[in-house]
């Protein structure tokens, strides 16, 4: 029951005989300084609060005014004085996949064997370089096809000789060698075993010089302050997608990229069969005998029967059952929640996923069709989609060039997926090769893949957990980035969760005197910055300037010009760490106070009904409270609490220590709300325990019996942003929300949901905010320094895009639980609540990106508010939030003095001290465009791929904004082929080695939820989708759009628990093809795990895990595995809580039988095949982007 409200404000009475003091706050307000007292309702005055937001003050050159996933911000934290202002002044080996028309065998191009080197971090030794560590690639040479007369086939014509650095040799193989044969007309055979090639056919031979010469006789002798040394140039490893198999699809389309491709579960990825690419970091072998190279991609011709022509801009959108559909004969699962959750049925409530397919709420995208049967084949182009003609069969008649004229046109024939790059192979390779120790001290080093286990010494640059470069080797001119391609772009994780035997960048403390910073750009000292004049003064990496050393900071300098202290003073020698700010850096000249977190609970209706209020309450104290984050050697925490509840009118709670029991005030009147308690509202936990205790138990007891059924939101915020700025703290607020919020006060939304809008050019206007209140909001509470982390239980639409805008100004987070029930879904949202608030986050934050001379910033992806050109604002970011930067030339680079990049973060702390954190990141720079693909970084480049199309789908159409990706690959690879790759035949499909992955990766991108989305996918999902993915971090997305697939079925039972992270089983291809009748796999994207048994699968098996008879039996509504006590059931929980841990948020088990009415979600995320609704798989796409490259190359 509700308690009586008694007017006047004070002790009020004591409901029901005893516990919480209800005071109604509506008629009168509290006494705050400087007011006066009235008790009319129409005779207050409003205490110091909420301002509305100032103007946008005028963008760089180069930066549009801010909008939804762009700039905005305050600029209200920086010191106030000069010295404080964030200002600023002005390759080795590649590999190849080629697709020639006719017999020619892939050959595979090795460079030389790099070296490395690794260096501990004892007191001064010198510092050793590395050489830059070859990039796997894949080329596209352009020159004529055929060779001219007298020279060997395969080798440059001398009058191109002058355009290519010389190539590492290659080894050929021949058909015989690779376990192939040909037909006598030039075809691979069908099936069975074939006669050798004919005589009159010869493979053209690569010349073979032997083993290949590294550039460098040894590693490069490099310091963290000095030029590169340069490696010679020769063109990167490439991927040959193999000679006699063309990637064609008819005659030469236009050179526009065609329309969008439909929408599947995640990145599309061939299945892994045969030989793994090579990596390029380890010594390349000098042969491939008995084996086809790895890297080689048999591609065969088709003849498109049906379909539109891929090359038309008319046909290639018009699938014949409309753009993102099911064909009329599939039922198309309906998708309900991206997180895998379903509306439940009326008999079964909450109870998991529908009893029907029609029903099913597929996750992350359209499900793909219920086939039952086998997997499906490449024999024939798809006969809708974008890639309607561009299947895995090639046409007859294939593309023929020169020499190759006269060939006999090869028949259609079934394009093998096992040979196209695989991602599963580059993994294992780079894990191979570069796992263990990666120290940071030459300049231009790329990374370990993001899925590597590795430890990182910091030597001078940031840990790549930090700071992520698309490019390690920069181009020289703005004219040669352009015409790559590439966007030269930074992922900046400024808080990333390190690995357990990496430090925490240190606390530098220089009293005082404060950070040394240059005098003109006012960026921080570096392991870059060079002393001269004995040491009296530094010279600035940044901008040249030479600034004075204080006195107090003076050290004489050793006979190699370093500090003689340079080991013992970490902004000296290391590449990230933190300094102690001033009072310059506070606002106002004043230290800040301690952090507060105010839990607002929604008691509504519904909330009350699912078992939320009462899971909160019983568990918030003894599993979260007690947690709460605190300061590295401090006793206790220092971040005070606070609680309220609210319905239609919103209750404010006294828990003050020295109460006896805590006292509730009632503000009905919430057209303009205010903050009724000013003293006792936010306290510290370990003050207040007893009081805060009979709270949580007697909040379920007030409102069991609710039955209000319409919500607020915006005054809910508003009175929480008043709590902390009349503590004159930053902190967060933590809502738990259940309902659109209709009621009839300010911020009150209307249901616009229209999902036939989905996936059309007018989609932008569900997936924008339908007003500006809650953005206006959003930029108040970052001017306080308050962030907002939403976690909503919708059992209909909520308009996230609209509410979202909270989080996404003020770097919150957004938890959504669809048809939540505490039963199955609490343990979930108790372990994401627990992450959430006990991790340590920084508050208040201001990013600054400081470049050198000649590059600068000049566009930001990410959740935060700018209000200029150049400070990223968030009211709070934590260990899984990153940010994006792109960075543009503004002068010619010098390849000696290499490109620095200086990210410094302000911000305070959990203790409530306000500190700067500091990583720099030093880069090379090249002339030639070899040198520059050799040393990409893949996964970055996806994500920042990835956070562009975000804003542009908010800004443009689904269908320009697919042209535009898949447009972007083809000439990306096409700029390789032409510049880097050497001469080969225009059917020949050449990969940079390191972004032999870009096509499918890419693809995975168009046909995600969040890009492709349509009218499948909810639009609270889809907006849903596109907030996570504008604050992820690269690890993140690159499981989101790849997911990882385990097979459960060999594992080994007798490693112990301890040892089972080291032995996860490997990840298998995400493709129908790979999964057996008669094993179980293990499939997760970061955000949610399936669990798929086979229809074969042991009884034994089942037994052990799952404690029934069959898999019939299996309750598939349980989201989670019972305990078992036997060494299966034991090791496979293990396997599927390390994978969890791996991950910021709790995901949903969902368990999946072959055949079963659930199977097309998990199929859905299979995303090397076609999806239900049209949406390109691999083959298909590789093959688009292949007749792209060579309409670009005509």
């Amino acid at each position: 029951m509700h308690p009586q409200y008694h007017s006047g404000f004070g002790p009020g009475v004591t409901p029901h005989g005893g516990g919480i003091q209800v005071s109604a706050a509506t008629p009168s307000r509290p006494h705050l300084p400087g007011q006066n007292m009235y008790n009319g309702p129409n005779m207050v005055q409003r205490p110091p609060g909420i301002r509305g937001p100032t103007g946008f003050p005028p963008m760089k050159q180069g930066m549009g005014p801010p909008g939804q996933y762009e700039m905005s911000g305050h600029a209200q934290n920086g010191p106030q004085t000069d010295n404080a202002n964030f200002r600023n002044y002005p390759t080795d080996g590649s590999r190849m996949v080629s697709v020639p028309s006719n017999n020619n065998q892939p050959h595979m191009g090795f460079s030389g064997q790099p070296g490395s080197s690794s260096q501990q971090m004892p007191p001064p030794p010198p510092t050793t370089g590395n050489l830059h560590q070859p990039s796997m690639m894949q080329q596209f040479p352009n020159r004529p096809t055929g060779a001219p007369p007298n020279q060997v086939a395969g080798t440059m014509p001398v009058q191109m000789q002058n355009q290519y650095r010389e190539a590492p040799p290659m080894s050929q193989i021949t058909p015989q060698m690779a376990g192939m044969s040909i037909n006598q007309d030039g075809r691979y055979p069908q099936t069975g075993n074939l006669p050798p090639p004919p005589t009159n056919m010869s493979v053209p031979q690569q010349t073979n010089v032997g083993p290949p010469i590294p550039s460098n006789v040894g590693p490069p002798q490099q310091t963290n302050v000095g030029p590169p040394q340069q490696t010679s140039y020769c063109p990167p490893p490439s991927s040959i997608i193999g000679p006699n198999q063309q990637i064609n699809a008819g005659p030469s389309p236009p050179s526009s990229i065609g329309p969008p491709f439909p929408s599947s579960a995640g990145p599309l990825h061939p299945p892994n069969v045969g030989p793994p690419l090579q990596s390029s970091v380890g010594p390349p072998p000098t042969s491939s005998v008995g084996s086809r190279p790895v890297g080689q991609v048999p591609m065969d011709s088709y003849a498109p029967n049906s379909g539109p022509n891929m090359g038309s801009q008319s046909n290639y959108m018009q699938p014949s059952q409309g753009y993102g559909s099911a064909p009329p004969s599939m039922n198309t699962p309906v998708h309900s929640g991206i997180l895998g959750q379903v509306p439940p049925q009326p008999h079964m409530m909450g109870q998991g996923p529908p009893p029907s397919s029609s029903a099913a709420s597929s996750t992350y995208g359209v499900a793909p069709p219920q086939s039952i049967g086998p997997p499906p084949q490449f024999s024939a182009p798809p006969s809708s989609g974008p890639y309607a003609g561009s299947s895995s069969q090639m046409p007859s008649g294939g593309y023929h060039t020169g020499s190759h004229s006269g060939m006999q046109p090869q028949q259609p024939r079934r394009l093998d997926p096992d040979q196209m790059p695989s991602p599963i192979q580059v993994i294992e390779d780079d894990k191979q090769n570069k796992s263990g120790i990666f120290t940071t001290n030459v300049r231009g080093q790329v990374p370990p893949l993001i899925t590597t286990n590795f430890v990182t010494q910091d030597q001078g640059n940031s840990n790549p957990r930090f700071i992520r470069s698309t490019m390690y080797n920069v181009p020289c001119t703005a004219d040669m980035l352009k015409n790559s391609h590439i966007p030269f772009a930074l992922t900046i994780t400024p808080f990333a969760k390190l690995h357990k035997e990496e430090h925490v960048p240190p606390l530098v403390d220089l009293g005082d005197l404060g950070p040394v910073r240059c005098k003109r750009c006012k960026s921080y000292m570096s392991p870059h910055m060079q002393f001269i004049d004995g040491g009296r003064r530094f010279q600035c990496v940044f901008c040249n300037a030479a600034t004075e050393v204080p006195s107090e900071y003076f050290a004489h300098l050793d006979h190699t010009g370093r500090r003689v202290d340079c080991y013992d003073r970490a902004e000296l020698c290391l590449g990230s760490y933190e300094f102690v700010a001033t009072k310059d850096y506070c606002k106002n000249g004043k230290p800040p106070n301690c952090p507060a977190f105010i839990f607002c609970i929604d008691v509504s209706y519904n909330s009350v009904r699912n078992g939320l209020v009462h899971l909160i309450c019983s568990r918030l104290k003894k599993e979260i409270l007690v947690n709460l984050p605190r300061e590295t050697g401090a006793a206790e925490s220092e971040i005070r609490v606070g609680f309220l509840t609210y319905a239609k009118e919103i209750h404010f709670y006294n828990v003050k220590g020295s109460l006896a029991q805590p006292q509730m005030l009632v503000v009905s009147d919430i057209e303009d709300v205010f903050m009724p308690l000013l003293d006792g509202f936010l306290v510290k936990l370990s003050e207040c325990e007893t009081v805060i205790d009979s709270l949580l138990s007697q909040i379920p007891q007030m409102f069991g019996e609710s039955r209000e059924t319409e919500v607020i939101l915006g005054p809910v915020i508003q009175a929480g942003l008043e709590a902390l700025i009349n503590a004159d703290c930053a902190g967060k607020l933590i809502l738990f929300h259940t309902s659109l919020p209709i009621a009839d006060v300010p911020g009150k939304l209307k249901n616009r949901d229209d999902r036939k809008l989905l996936g059309t050019d007018k989609e932008k206007t569900l997936l924008t905010p339908q007003g500006n209140f809650y953005t206006k909001l959003g930029q108040q509470c970052v001017a306080a320094g308050c962030s907002v982390d939403l976690f909503l239980f919708p059992n209909s639409y909520v308009d996230i895009a609209t509410i979202g805008e909270l989080c996404r100004l003020t770097g919150g987070n957004m938890y959504k639980y669809s048809y939540f029930q505490a039963e199955q879904d609490g343990e979930r949202f108790m372990n994401d609540l627990k992450r959430n608030v006990c991790q340590i986050a920084a508050f208040d934050a201001i990013i600054r990106v400081r470049t050198s001379t000649g590059i600068r910033p000049v566009d930001f992806f990410g959740n935060f508010y700018m209000t200029n050109a150049t400070d990223v604002e968030l009211s709070a970011i934590d260990s899984d939030q990153s940010i994006s930067v792109e960075i543009k030339h503004d002068d010619k680079l010098d390849p000696a003095d290499g490109a620095y990049v200086q990210v410094a973060i302000l911000y305070t702390s959990v203790g409530g001290f306000r500190r700067l954190r500091i990583h720099n990141l030093s880069l090379n720079c090249c002339t030639q465009f070899a040198d520059m693909f050799r040393n990409c970084e893949l996964d970055s480049l996806i994500n920042f791929m990835a956070k562009q199309a975000i804003r542009n789908i908010l800004n443009s159409t689904p269908k320009l904004v697919h042209e535009n990706m898949a447009n972007q690959v083809a000439h990306i690879l096409h700029c390789y082929r032409k510049n880097c790759a050497n001469p080969s035949s225009a059917g020949q499909l050449i990969l940079p080695e390191c972004m032999k992955l870009l096509p499918l990766y890419a693809n995975c991108v168009i046909k995600s939820d969040a890009i492709q989305g349509g009218s499948e996918v909810p639009t609270d999902d889809r907006s849903y989708c596109l907030l996570l993915l504008n604050a992820m971090d690269v690890k993140s997305t690159n499981v989101f759009f790849y997911p990882r697939l385990l097979p459960l079925h060999h594992i080994d039972e007798s490693i112990s628990d301890e040892l089972v992270e080291d032995y996860l089983p490997k990840a298998v291809r995400c493709s129908l093809e790979r999964l057996d009748d008669n094993g179980i796999y293990f499939l997760e994207n970061g955000l949610t795990m399936y669990l798929w048994l086979g229809h074969n699968v042991s009884p034994e098996w089942v037994q052990m895990v799952f404690g029934v008879q069959s898999a019939a039996q299996i309750d598939i509504d349980k989201c989670k595995l019972i305990e078992l006590d036997n060494p299966l059931s034991q090791r496979i929980r293990s396997i599927i809580r390390i994978v969890q841990q791996e991950r910021s948020r709790q995901m949903k088990l969902i368990i999946v039988r072959q055949r079963d009415k659930l199977e097309p979600w998990f199929n859905h995320f299979l995303v090397e095949d076609k999806g239900m609704n049209g949406s390109a798989s691999y083959v298909d796409f590789l093959c688009h982007i292949h007749k792209e490259i060579r309409n670009l190359l005509s």
